[in-house]
């Protein structure tokens, strides 16, 4: 095989060419070729991550998509955690979160854990 780390951006780009044609020809599972797409894409994967890494949101802001996700509403974050004051002050970042909470969201809201045990980043 051909395939080589991606340290540049040329090789990235070199790389997405090289997956691009798969696309369009999806390899049989289990083929070399099959292999090859899956080891390009695993490199692809990992030189973004590196490169342009995607910060975690904090637990508000976690919280606040799944609102607008969702439909819900600071009343439904309330029945959730079973006051209207904790709801206003968890948003307005008064206050972080309980484990307690957190499980909830994550188990009733499916907010993911990891978003929820992160700090808070300042308003």
């Amino acid at each position: 095989m051909d395939i080589r780390p991606l340290r540049t951006e040329a090789d990235y780009d070199w790389a997405l060419r090289e997956v691009e044609s798969y696309f369009d020809n999806e390899p049989e599972p289990g083929t070399p070729e099959a292999d090859r797409f899956d080891v390009l894409s695993s490199l692809i994967e990992a030189y973004e991550a590196k490169v342009w890494p995607i910060e975690a949101p904090d637990p508000v802001d976690a919280i606040r998509a799944r609102m607008e996700d969702a439909g819900y509403s600071q009343t439904d974050l309330a029945v959730l955690l079973g006051s209207r004051s904790r709801a206003s002050e968890i948003l307005a970042r008064k206050r972080g979160l309980t484990m307690e909470q957190a499980y909830k969201l994550h188990t009733e809201w499916r907010i993911p854990a990891e978003a929820l045990i992160q700090p808070l980043h300042a308003a």
